[in-house]
């Protein structure tokens, strides 16, 4: 059988920040131990091994490294696997944290995710972000000196207050940091968020604003040895994240935890978001979608590489639809998109309005 991805949510954050959707509670003791407890039991019961791992949240180190190191001692892992853990510089990174990020690293966790948003202190205050940089600094070191150096950054765009000069700071950051891979997302303003309820009162940069802050950001990283592979992803050669990777290639990955989505044998499925209900056992639901065309030329296109017709062919034994050639050709004459006789990609404007230009394709 086949190794495959491992996913493991841990929902407890000390605050949600204020653009935040995801399903997170304050940590209490007891409810972290029974849910550690648990996901050990899950995976126990598991038969597969997994050549990555990613613990995401949440705030995935609040659980301490004793409990990220337990948790990992219940994964059969290849000897090459990718093993990432998210977590807060504003935690990790303070003069008085006791996360031992040596712990993590003798356990088998190689690669680093932080949530860095923005370098200019003022724009982390402005997204709720506890802490400043300088606690991002501290948190990169002792990652540094635990002997992991496979760092990725988070940044926001679109953000309030940002200007060319403001996110330029975050890149050169980034790059100076020593990061291997930087994760740049548009800050979407979702319902049930503090942002959406004064969404009127922010200080946002407009759509052709946040257009060029994104167009601005592909050129800068790549300037700075960061080329993009993913619509919101850029990393040094060799260091793209080989989990996510795994999602844009529709291939299999499980789930594990309240909110955790999965992908195997053919069949997405996930666990309700109910840290309870995963604790007592409460199986996953069926959310009744499972790899087909549309979903697979979705995902491909969001990646630089593209939709590979061969790859297309290989999967689903029968050639790409000419059809669908056809209308990427038309829509290359505007520059979202680029054909050749092996593959169809978008353009860094492409991946501005990516849903459009997919539904175009795929309608």
């Amino acid at each position: 059988m086949n190794p495959i991805g491992l996913y493991i949510h841990i929902p407890f954050c000390n605050g949600k920040c204020p653009y935040c959707d995801f399903y997170s509670v304050t940590p209490q003791d007891e409810t972290v131990k029974s849910y550690v407890l648990a996901i050990c039991k899950k995976l126990d019961k598991t038969d597969r091994i997994y050549d990555t791992v990613y613990f995401g949240g949440g705030t995935p180190s609040l659980i301490g490294s004793d409990n990220i190191a337990k948790i990992m001692s219940h994964i059969i892992r290849t000897p090459d696997c990718e093993a990432t853990l998210e977590c807060n510089p504003s935690d990790t990174g303070a003069i008085n944290s006791v996360f031992d990020f040596d712990i993590v690293a003798k356990s088998g966790i190689n690669r680093i995710s932080m949530g860095l948003q923005s370098a200019v202190d003022v724009e982390r205050q402005a997204l709720g972000r506890r802490g400043g940089c300088d606690d991002v600094e501290r948190a990169i070191k002792r990652v540094k000196r635990a002997g992991i150096d496979n760092i990725s950054l988070d940044l926001m765009l679109g953000i309030p207050n940002q200007t060319e000069e403001s996110l330029k700071k975050s890149i050169d950051f980034c790059k100076s940091s020593g990061a291997k891979h930087v994760s740049a997302y548009i800050l979407k303003i979702e319902e049930n968020t503090p942002f959406y309820r004064i969404k009127d009162k922010l200080s946002l940069p407009d759509e052709d604003e946040t257009c060029d802050l994104y167009l601005y950001a592909v050129s800068e990283l790549e300037k700075s040895g960061f080329y993009q592979y993913e619509i919101s992803n850029f990393s040094q050669k060799g260091f793209e994240s080989r989990h996510n990777l795994k999602y844009w290639h529709c291939e299999e990955y499980l789930g594990i935890g309240a909110s955790a989505h999965s992908f195997t044998d053919g069949k997405r499925f996930y666990y309700e978001r109910s840290i309870d209900g995963f604790i007592r056992e409460k199986p996953p639901v069926d959310d009744g979608f499972g790899g087909d065309e549309e979903e697979y030329i979705m995902l491909a296109l969001r990646l630089s590489e593209g939709l590979i017709f061969g790859e297309f062919e290989k999967r689903f034994n029968k050639p790409l639809s000419e059809n669908i050639i056809l209308k990427a050709k038309e829509l290359e004459k505007h520059k979202l998109i680029k054909v050749t006789d092996k593959s169809i990609s978008l353009t860094s404007e492409g991946f501005l309005v990516s849903n459009s230009v997919i539904y175009e394709l795929i309608k």
